[in-house]
């Protein structure tokens, strides 16, 4: 989950009366072989177990592998593994790494590798905790094979070690992975790129650099899956101040690709022939959430909570951001996205927008004038989100204190069970495409911020699990949102892209969300 900060409407139309006079800027020398791009933010954490931040996830799949990854269409596919084999009764399972992988210091990646790098990443996710639970051993077999022996069919395995939420099974050297939840200090993979660390400069650029040791699979690349070949020198991410500045620089060709486009100049840039905008679709989205507190607060109580699905309008919502109509969804009533594999309208009749309505239902129940703590992120797009949820839910006779703060302070206010009642966000669809990863469904009962929880969820979930196809998934993905729509975990703003913007020079670019650079050339 993460929050991008954009420049201010105001600032966003100052910055482009000098705009035009760009557009014919020669570009400037750029070393061969060597591409610049602007990322959503800075990367911060480096040790992609350690957190769920998107931009870890994308430094993570660049210096870092896995051993089986999804394509674009969501299959799961071999990537470290050359294959692997399955017992009659589900029970054992052995798997088998392909010939020639290398870490970026030379040493071979081996079976302990993997089990040491899986055992670490497992106790840090919710999936993989799953996987423990139902795991009786995992052990090397040899210096390329490890196997997993469960005490009960766990359908989900490759989903699991192939899922593309963070945290990411990444496999590590074992000998880097520290004791307890210390980060690693050592950033050494068999990615198709390597971290240059004499290069790193913080507030300004991270370099990355092709791995020449990395083997890459002989069929195409295919989003996450497939092969890797880097067909470029270096990879530079340069941190730039704001998005305006960003926008100039990608125009005047001083960055070669932009990761989220401010939407009041999407019209601007699309006109340019030195441009090339990415139109992204289904569970490329995001899903805009409003996370409520059920710890504390007005939304302890279920039925003040029910009343929030009659004050959210996601047309308005995506409207007043400025989201054009060709990037959004006008309304999405999935909890696990529209136009994807699981979307299913279960459940949501209750969601009507309807503010009469809901100054009724609210009377109804026992909501006595406490204030709503609403945390919002300075300058962001969900903080416009917010703001009109303010103004609705005043109208329905709520009192509403809007805090303005930045992401940071958020996510330590947050982790409180007091002290906030909810905040706006937003999140990758693959993030949020699927009971099992969906920030406020699979961490259910669990000590995750806004700690909701039911038990049927949590049964549920462990169905959803042990589902031994696609359609009995489907089926129990609709029972677990019927449920979500009584309790209220969040309530969805709206699906929509942010599209990233290049320079024509970039050719073989991957569309996706994830900004991925294997494959591009010049």
């Amino acid at each position: 989950m993460f929050e991008l900060s954009t420049t201010r409407r105001g600032l966003l139309r100052a910055g482009a009366v000098a705009m035009p006079a760009l557009l014919a800027a020669p570009r400037p020398a750029r070393a061969a072989g060597s591409i610049t791009v602007m990322l959503e933010s800075e990367v911060v954490v480096l040790d992609p177990h350690a957190t769920t931040a998107a931009i870890t996830r994308s430094f993570g799949y660049h210096v870092f592998d896995t051993l089986f990854a999804q394509d674009s269409g969501g299959t799961v596919r071999p990537q470290m593994a050359e294959g692997h084999t399955v017992s009659a009764d589900g029970l054992e399972w052995r798997f088998t790494l392909r010939d020639g992988l290398a870490f970026h210091d030379g040493a071979p990646v081996t079976a302990e590798d993997c089990v040491a790098s899986l055992r670490r990443w497992a106790s840090r996710d919710s999936l993989g905790r799953m996987l423990l639970a139902a795991m009786r051993t995992m052990r090397v077999e040899d210096a390329r094979s490890f196997s997993i022996a469960l005490k009960e069919p766990f359908p989900l395995m490759l989903e699991v070690l192939g899922k593309p939420n963070a945290p990411v099974p990444f496999i590590m050297p074992a000998r880097i992975l520290p004791a307890g939840d210390a980060r690693i200090t050592e950033i050494i993979g068999s990615g198709p790129f390597t971290f240059a660390r004499d290069q790193w400069r913080t507030g300004d650029r991270m370099v990355l650099r092709r791995n020449a040791r990395y083997v890459p699979r002989a069929e195409p690349a295919d989003f996450l899956a497939g092969g890797k070949a880097v067909r470029i020198d270096e990879l530079v991410l340069k941190t730039m101040p704001d998005d305006t500045t960003g926008v100039n620089a990608l125009i005047a060709g001083e960055i070669d690709y932009m990761q989220y486009l401010p939407f009041d100049f999407l019209d601007l840039l699309g006109r340019n022939r030195d441009l090339r905008l990415m139109e992204l679709k289904g569970i490329d989205m995001f899903q805009g959430n409003f996370r409520l507190n059920h710890a504390s607060g007005p939304f302890a109580d279920p039925a003040v909570r029910r009343v929030m699905w009659k004050l959210v309008d996601q047309k308005e919502i995506l409207g007043a951001i400025g989201i054009p109509p060709r990037f959004r969804v006008e309304n999405c009533p999935s909890f696990w996205m529209c136009d994807a594999p699981l979307e299913t309208a279960a459940g949501a009749e209750v969601a009507r927008f309807d503010v009469r309505a809901a100054k009724a239902e609210l009377a109804r129940t026992g909501y006595k004038g406490e204030p709503v703590v609403m945390l919002e992120v300075s300058g962001s797009i969900s903080q416009t989100a917010g703001h009109v949820l303010a103004e609705n839910m005043k109208q329905a006779g709520f009192v509403v204190d809007e805090q303005v703060m930045d992401w940071g302070t958020v996510l330590a206010r947050r982790a409180r069970p007091d002290g906030w009642s909810l905040f706006p966000v937003y999140a990758n669809g693959v993030d949020m495409m699927s009971p099992l990863n969906h920030f406020y469904v699979a961490n259910n009962c669990s000590d995750y911020p806004g700690r909701s929880c039911d038990a049927r969820i949590t049964a549920l979930l462990a169905d959803f699990a042990r589902a031994p196809d696609a359609a009995a998934r489907r089926g129990v993905a609709e029972r677990i949102q019927r449920v979500a729509y009584e309790l209220v975990p969040s309530v969805m703003w709206g699906q929509f892209s942010r599209p990233a913007g290049y320079r024509a020079r970039l050719r073989n670019l991957i569309q996706s969300s994830f900004p991925l650079f294997w494959q591009v050339e010049l």
